[in-house]
């Protein structure tokens, strides 16, 4: 499986914060049989991972700032 060096990184960090091993995880994603295959199916599933955090409760939770608007100059 082929992901860039960033996806891998996010991939550990959120094993890590499951308490989850790295191959586990992704045996756990593939049994999903997503239509692109397994690595596909890790980007979608990091990317719902992450979108989910982005929400105003998940922000909340890690602590993040209130959502700031950019107005266009």
């Amino acid at each position: 499986m082929r992901l860039e060096p960033e996806l891998w990184d996010a991939l550990v960090e959120v094993c890590q914060r499951e308490g989850q091993d790295v191959h586990a995880l992704i045996q756990a994603v593939d049994a999903e049989r997503h239509a692109g295959g397994r690595t596909s199916a890790v980007r979608v599933y990091l990317l719902r991972y992450y979108r989910a955090a982005a929400t105003e409760a998940g922000h909340a939770g890690a602590g993040h700032g209130p959502h700031l608007t950019h107005r266009a100059a």
